[in-house]
């Protein structure tokens, strides 16, 4: 009965007894299936005692629909298998070893902003800026307690790895090692402390490993390619020298680095756990032929070799792709899309729409409302409700008090040039919270403008009360049937009958500050993700216009966009109608195309390289403005940003706020002296317009 409806790969994975074991399960592959009846062979088979059976998920929901499953299947009783996260179970086995003692076990510190926020207001800082600085710090010792680097350890650490937080790497470590005393003197553990305290036990105390591994025998990890060096020193302490243990995970889902994930331990499971073996599950039996195609075009197009998964369910819709004017004109599309093809009786949980980044919730949460659609956003709450938007609405009332006649329109503006600012240098971890901080402030700065629109002489305080009112959502319900909005990395996990994947653009999708080979890897995983929750219908939209502060910015279509456009057609030469691309689009790339052609013909240097006179002056401008300025030279650009200049050649402001790393702010300041020096340096066609 355990087998019946499986595949041939699904019962080689259910049965294999060689331990170590792999499996590595692609997006509708059935990986929870195998996985609750992998346990459950082994059980009934006398492989394993159900008592002694431990399954590690990611995430409650989870571990309680594996237990679901298993009761289901009736081979385990009240008494039978142990499943919970990570922390959980380490929280509980820290607790046994605490009462064992007679020791009191410190008291959990659910957040760390508790303790952080005082620490990073006594270095100066005030205001609203102080709980998004605690936020940033917050998630750097994170990641670096799943990497077991101490707060000592710390600067060499982050320095080797690259990551250059916004306020410093010794700023950063002052801070995480003040946490770290502050919170021993009040008796608080953190999560993190979880991991790194049982591991710990399980390294240093005998009685302690020997007991939790009698007590649990056969260890089951689901989504490892997620894990933490952090974690897996626990599954290894859990598993000492024996080698019965099952993983579960797909290294091209692998999205969670800016964490601390490693999805090393998956990639390289037999160098990891030595003589293991692999099963592999290649077959999607949640989404369409169409749907499968256009994600595996995507990941075909990154250049890594891999076997390819395979669609088993009936022929669907070809998956469209659709530029609107503004993002304005996106959401509102989606909404009236949405609201279209829901027939009578049909519940609005069939259809998500997903986006890179939480700022981009708002445009929808808006249309949804004045279309009447009922939606629930997942994750970080409603727009209003964020730290990073809290924060950037307290600091235009604190610009009223200091400034009270100043007009609205003047304050978001203001507000737009100090956030353009905030986090001008940092890795990728640093970047994304200056990138979301902009986000949300374009967000309001361009909400603020439509109040100002309805009442030019309205003040901070009559916008402030006019964002309640029309984001208050008051007939959409939190739970029950609605419509949901999530990130990508939100929606790992889940399926929909009908996917919008909005907002593909460059800059957004991939990300800007996604710069180095790696990080563009996990961007092109995280779309991989975005489009695979798809079970028939998939929709890929973008705005040709986004409001960037004050100012709304030309924009152009994410480069992942033509594999999936190709494969589309592939599919259904019909599918070439699917998309219907501007006449200024089509204008700009046949005018590309013959500077090409024309290259080509004169034998000059690849359009894709950057000139390297260019670039050369390009560097030597940021230097003489650094020293002007008396900062450091990424503090006017990235290295990154004056490349892309020195390969695309902008000639126009337009086409100069095309280039990753460009905003509003940077091409109001620099521009001129960026565009005359193109100008001086292009000795052939070079790109006016995108």
């Amino acid at each position: 009965r355990l087998l019946d409806d499986l595949d041939e790969a699904q019962r080689a994975a259910v049965t294999c007894e060689q331990l170590p074991l792999a499996i590595v399960a692609g997006p509708g592959s059935g990986k929870t299936r195998v996985l609750t009846r992998r346990i459950a062979w082994r059980i009934a088979t006398g492989q394993a005692e159900a008592s002694r059976v431990l399954a590690v998920t990611f995430t409650r929901k989870a571990a309680a629909e594996l237990t679901s499953r298993l009761g289901a299947l009736g081979v385990i009783d009240d008494d039978g298998v142990s499943a919970g996260t990570l922390h959980s179970i380490a929280l509980a086995q820290l607790r046994r070893r605490a009462a064992a003692r007679d020791q009191t076990m410190p008291g959990l510190l659910e957040r760390k902003a508790r303790l952080l926020v005082p620490l990073v207001a006594g270095t100066g800082r005030r205001g609203p800026d102080t709980v998004a600085t605690a936020a940033d710090v917050a998630g750097e010792i994170e990641w670096a307690k799943a990497r077991l680097i101490t707060a000592d350890d710390y600067p060499a650490a982050a320095t080797r790895l690259g990551r250059t937080p916004a306020v410093g790497v010794d700023t950063v470590a002052g801070l995480y090692a003040r946490y770290e005393r502050e919170k021993r003197r009040a008796r608080l553990v953190d999560f993190d402390d979880l991991l790194w305290w049982c591991g710990d036990a399980l390294e240093t105390d005998p009685d302690f490993a020997a007991e939790q591994r009698w007590r649990f025998r056969h260890l089951f990890v689901d989504e490892f390619q997620d894990i933490s060096p952090a974690q897996l020193r626990l599954v290894r302490g859990w598993l000492g020298d024996r080698a019965d243990l099952t993983v579960v995970g797909d290294p091209d889902q692998a999205i969670f680095s800016f964490t601390g994930a490693d999805p090393t331990a998956l990639t390289d499971f037999r160098r990891v756990f030595p003589g293991a073996h692999l099963v592999r599950l290649e077959r999607n039996y949640r989404s369409t032929p169409q749907v499968v195609h256009a994600a595996e075009a995507l990941l075909a197009d990154g250049g890594r070799r891999r076997r390819p998964r395979h669609a088993m369910c009936s022929d669907g819709p070809v998956p469209t792709i659709t530029d609107y004017d503004s993002e304005a004109d996106e959401a509102a599309g989606v909404a009236a899309r949405i609201r279209e093809a829901r027939a009578p009786g049909r519940p609005w949980s069939d259809f998500a729409v997903l986006y890179r980044t939480n700022a981009q919730s708002a445009a929808f949460e808006e249309a949804f409302i004045a279309a009447g659609i009922p939606y629930r956003v997942r994750g970080d709450g409603r727009f209003l409700d964020r730290p990073a938007v809290r924060a950037m609405l307290e600091r235009l009332r604190e610009a009223d008090v200091a400034a009270p006649g100043m007009p609205l329109t003047a304050h978001l503006t203001d507000l737009d040039l100090d956030t353009d600012t905030d986090g001008a240098a940092g890795d990728e971890e640093s970047a994304r919270s200056a990138d979301e901080r902009r986000q949300h402030t374009a967000a309001i700065v361009r909400l603020g403008r439509e109040y100002a629109a309805i009442d030019p002489n309205g003040s901070v305080d009559g916008f402030l009360a006019w964002l309640r009112t029309a984001l208050r959502n008051e007939d959409a319900p939190v739970d029950g049937d609605a419509v949901e909005l999530l990130t990508f990395h939100r929606a790992k996990g889940l399926e929909f009958d009908t996917v919008y994947v909005t907002g593909l653009e460059r800059g957004l999708v991939p990300i800007a500050h996604a710069d180095e080979p790696a990080a563009r890897a996990e961007e092109r995983r995280l779309l991989y993700v975005a489009l695979t929750r798809a079970e028939h219908a998939l929709h890929l939209t973008w705005a040709r216009r986004r409001t960037l502060g004050s100012r709304e910015c030309g924009r152009a279509p994410s480069p992942w966009l033509e594999p999936i456009e190709a494969a589309t057609r592939a599919s259904d030469p019909s599918a070439t109608a699917a998309r219907a691309p501007s006449p200024d689009r089509v204008r700009d790339e046949l005018e590309r195309a013959r500077d090409r052609v024309a290259r080509a013909g004169s034998g000059d240097r690849d359009d894709d390289a950057p000139d390297p006179e260019l670039l050369a002056a390009l560097v030597e401008w940021r230097r003489t403005c650094a020293r002007a300025a008396a900062v450091p030279a990424y503090v006017i650009f990235h290295d990154t940003t004056l490349r892309a200049i020195a390969t695309l050649r902008p000639t126009r402001p337009s086409a100069l706020l095309e280039v990753s790393g460009i905003g509003p702010v940077k091409a109001a300041r620099y521009g001129d002296a960026v565009l005359e020096i193109v100008r001086r340096h292009t000795d052939g066609p070079a790109l006016a317009s995108a």
